[in-house]
Order: structure tokens, then C-alpha cells, then sequence
């Protein structure tokens, strides 16, 4: 009987010590009910943008294009990468409990690593395939059928899948004997290594060169992509091909700088640079703010699109009446 008690005890101070504490960033604010509405607001506008999205890429079959697809798979990650930590930092919040078990900070961080990782990659599928588009138009059936896009689908889940794989084992088995608050709103990568009690220089030097190939092959691939856009846009006798070209363009460097800038500064830059405040902002930004931009960017922008939204509202034949005067 002293036995059991005794290893009961012992099970029970060991799930105490392994549950980390979220700090969040409601306690930094000086009111963090307001700040929690307004996050919650924003979160299901996220949500609702990137279903009604998703909806309307599926129901009308102009927008079957790889194009739309590919939009269709960014709204996707963004509904699960928005569903990764902001439900958890509400209820925290609410409960007033921010305790979070090892197991489902692994299962958050690795998460998290998979769906960043793959929209890297997916940001470059959708580079290529504008470039394509526009400097290939008459092979781009042939470029960018159903099979290429599925095959370069399955190439980006796949290599954001392995970047989870390799970072989420490593740093959930470093010993963590000291303080078990982290300084996040989730557990993210480095805020978990900073709680590590043994040496982990060579650790962050392989995440480091880790980070940087998974972000240097995407924006070769962007870079050659929109650099040959440039060029052939430049040389188009027609103004309204022209204007075409760079509004699609546009729109997705827009998303491509908001996404590729936050990962830069969190993963790339020294630790001089970095404090848990800023961390947390430059975070919010790149996982609540980016999935509820990313949507409004493709569709207020987005002639199909909205056309698409009329006609699932209803207002297409006034719209054609008006058009065609």
C-alpha cells in the first residue's frame, strides 16, 4: 500500500513538472478581456473567410484552375493554423488555467512546423505556376495539369510534415529542469528551447541551417518565378494584359512578404534581436493576422472571385444587366 502511494506521488509531481505554463500575451495587456474579444472577433472572421473561400472555389467551375486550387489548399492551412493556437490561448484565457501538457505541446508544435513549412512551399507552387502562366501561356495546360498540381501539393504537405518530424522529437526530449513558462502564446520552437536546462548551441545552430533551407529553396523558386513575370510583363504590347498580370502578381507577393518576413525575424535573426514581447507580436501577426488577410487579398482583389460571391448571393443576373449596358 506504501508502495502505491508512493509511485502514485511520484506520477503525480511528474505530470505536475512535465505540464508547461502558457504565459500568453493577455497578460501583457492592461485589458485582456477586450483584447480577447477583439482576438476571438478576429478569428472567426479568419475562419468564415477562408470556408466562404474554399466554398466558392469548389461550387463554381470557373475558378477550377490551378490557380483557384492552390488558393483553395492556402486557405486550408490557414483555417488549421489559426485552429492550432488561438482556441487553446481563448480558453485559457476564459478557464483562467494556462498550464498545457508535454503531449499537447508536442502535438502543437508539430502542428504548427508542418502547416508553416508547407504553405513555404506552397507559396512557391504558386509562384511557379504564374510564371507559367504568364511566360508559357500557350504549355500551361500541358505545365500544369491536374496530376503536376496534385504531385506539387503532395511535394509541399510532404516537406512541411518532415520539418514537424525533425524539430518537434528533439526539442520535446531536451530536459527542461528549470522554469516550465513559456514566455508564448504557444508553444512555438524557440520559446520551448529557452526552458532547456542542457546545452543547446549546436541544436539552434542545425535549426538555424534548417530554416534556412527551407526558406532558401522557396525563394529561389519565387524569386526566378516573378523575376521572369517582370520581364515578360515589361515586354506585353497590351495595357490590359499588362495590369492583369501585375494585379494577380501583386497580390500574392503581398502574402509572400507577410509570411516569409515573420519567419525571417523569428528563426533567422540573433537572439539580440529577439524579446519574448516582440516575439509574441511578430507571432500574432503571422498566425492570426496573415490567415485573416490572406483571404481578403485574394478575393476583394479578385474579379472571379467576387463574381463567384454574386452569383452564390444571387446577384449575378443584375450584375450581367448592368454589365452588358
Amino acid at each position: 500500500m506504501e508502495t502505491l502511494m508512493d509511485i502514485t506521488t511520484w506520477m503525480s509531481n511528474y505530470t505536475e513538472q512535465s505540464d508547461f505554463t502558457l504565459v500568453g500575451f493577455f497578460s501583457q495587456s492592461k485589458h485582456p478581456a477586450l483584447l480577447a474579444v477583439v482576438t476571438f472577433l478576429v478569428f472567426l472572421m479568419a475562419l468564415s473567410g477562408n470556408v466562404l473561400l474554399i466554398l466558392l472555389i469548389i461550387s463554381d467551375t470557373r475558378l477550377h484552375t490551378p490557380m483557384y486550387f492552390f488558393i483553395s489548399q492556402l486557405s486550408l492551412m490557414d483555417m488549421m493554423y489559426i485552429s492550432v493556437t488561438v482556441p487553446k490561448m481563448l480558453m485559457d484565457q476564459v478557464l483562467g488555467s494556462h498550464k498545457i501538457s508535454a503531449a499537447a505541446c508536442g502535438i502543437q508544435m508539430f502542428l504548427y512546423l508542418t502547416l508553416a513549412g508547407s504553405e513555404f512551399f506552397l507559396l512557391a507552387a504558386m509562384a511557379y505556376d504564374r510564371y507559367v502562366a504568364i511566360c508559357h501561356p500557350l504549355r500551361y495546360p500541358v505545365l500544369m495539369n491536374r496530376r503536376v498540381c496534385l504531385l506539387l501539393m503532395s511535394v509541399c504537405w510532404f516537406l512541411g510534415s518532415l520539418d514537424g518530424f525533425m524539430l518537434t522529437p528533439v526539442t520535446m526530449t531536451f530536459p527542461f529542469c528549470g522554469s516550465h513558462e513559456i514566455h508564448h502564446f504557444f508553444c512555438e520552437v524557440p520559446a520551448v528551447t529557452k526552458l532547456s536546462c542542457s546545452d543547446t548551441q549546436l541544436y539552434e545552430t542545425l535549426m538555424y541551417l534548417c530554416c534556412v533551407l527551407m526558406l532558401l529553396i522557396p525563394v529561389t523558386v519565387i524569386s526566378s518565378s516573378y523575376s521572369s513575370i517582370l520581364l515578360t510583363v515589361h515586354r506585353m504590347n497590351s495595357a490590359e494584359g499588362r495590369k492583369k498580370a501585375l494585379a494577380t502578381c501583386s497580390s500574392h507577393m503581398t502574402v509572400v512578404m507577410l509570411f516569409y518576413g515573420a519567419a525571417v525575424y523569428t528563426y533567422m535573426l540573433p537572439a539580440s534581436f529577439h524579446t519574448p514581447e516582440k516575439d509574441m507580436v511578430v507571432s500574432v501577426f503571422y498566425t492570426i493576422l496573415t490567415p485573416l488577410l490572406n483571404p481578403l487579398i485574394y478575393s476583394l482583389r479578385n474579379k472571379n472571385v467576387t463574381e463567384a460571391l454574386k452569383k452564390l448571393l444571387g446577384m449575378e443576373p443584375s450584375f450581367k444587366k448592368q454589365y452588358s449596358k
